[in-house]
């Protein structure tokens, strides 16, 4: 029996997709929302072979209300919304700051006012770590105080948080889960999908998994002189199928959570730091290759550690991460060369 319909915008991007997956098997029906302006309509023929079915996609702008109006009108019976739609690039983003306040923020407003219109109550949205900029203190919780965001998608995820914050404060018919995403990396383990950028990857698996395949040229690191242990930036890389399953806990956990309105926040990563130079290292060992890559200056944007702190998520929604950085850069890779085939 089917735990009812859930509207996922930017479904086909790479978080997205793997979520659908994720939902598909725990008995939900995923409904696609994209535009595909960050994303490859290649994806729907991999969710089918993984799926086994073909998954209802609309393609629209999220932030375009009378369109995504026509999809609400046409699914009927909505479960629930999970909100990914969203440029997401943080040194893009120091370039083009005006598109990401126009379609983070819009997107969002368009999806909570028409949620509340069809009597939608439960959002999972898909926030990040970067909204605690250069934390003060390691690992994060999520109590962690926020600093001023590095880049205008750090601030546009902090916006979007206080958003919800503020429609379930005045009482809205609204029950939702933040989860601030740490980096999500891998694929799915089939190698049917995985993370498809268009153009120059921002993301450092991308670019190292094209790079390995030849497709790009050397890899450049971005700083060593940070105060870390080898002096490149750390980060928290999570394997997207563990980040996908999170979101499937979060809207069973809000489906047990009465009907009063709410925003919980979770830390969603894996409790590990590991620096841009270990990832290299790790891919290099589960691939065989060598990278080329070198070091330059720093990026502006990025910041310098941050890792979470997993007791929250793990103890309230029942979630862990399974799959290490070693488990995530074979799924990439092998990704990579199906691309290749």
């Amino acid at each position: 029996m089917s735990k009812g319909k859930v509207i996922v915008t930017g479904g086909a991007g790479f978080i997205g997709s793997h979520t659908v997956v994720e939902l598909e098997a725990a008995g939900y029906e995923p409904v696609i929302v994209d535009d595909f302006s960050n994303s490859d309509r290649r994806v729907l023929a991999g969710l089918e072979r993984i799926c086994g079915r073909e998954i209802v996609c609309h393609e629209v702008d999220c932030a375009d209300p009378a369109a995504v109006r026509v999809v609400f009108e046409r699914e009927g019976a909505i479960r629930g919304a999970i909100h990914f739609a969203a440029s997401k690039a943080v040194g893009e983003s120091v370039q083009i700051p005006l598109r990401y306040y126009k379609n983070n923020l819009g997107s969002l407003i368009t999806l909570l006012e028409l949620m509340a219109e069809f009597e939608v109550t439960d959002l999972v949205f898909s926030s990040s770590c970067t909204v605690y900029g250069q934390p003060d203190a390691l690992p994060v919780t999520e109590e962690t105080p926020m600093q001023a965001a590095e880049s205008p998608y750090g601030y546009t995820k902090q916006v979007c948080e206080s958003i919800i914050g503020d429609v379930v404060r005045a009482q809205g018919p609204l029950r939702a889960v933040v989860l601030r995403y740490f980096n999500p990396i891998g694929a799915h383990p089939s190698a049917a999908i995985g993370e498809l950028p268009l153009g120059t990857p921002d993301n450092l698996v991308p670019f190292i998994t094209q790079s390995a395949a030849g497709l790009r040229g050397p890899l450049t690191v971005f700083g060593d002189d940070y105060a870390t242990p080898d002096g490149s930036c750390v980060r928290d890389y999570i394997h997207v199928v563990d980040l996908a399953k999170a979101h499937v806990k979060s809207l069973d956990w809000l489906g047990g959570r009465g009907t009063e309105p709410q925003a919980e926040i979770f830390n969603v990563g894996t409790g590990r730091g590991a620096s841009v130079l270990e990832a290299i290292a790790a891919f290099e060992s589960i691939s065989g290759r060598k990278l080329d890559y070198s070091i330059g200056a720093r990026r502006a944007g990025d910041i310098e550690q941050i890792f979470a702190d997993v007791h929250k998520v793990e103890s309230e929604l029942g979630w862990k991460a399974e799959f290490g950085i070693e488990d995530a850069m074979r799924d990439a890779w092998n990704w990579q060369l199906e691309l290749k085939a």
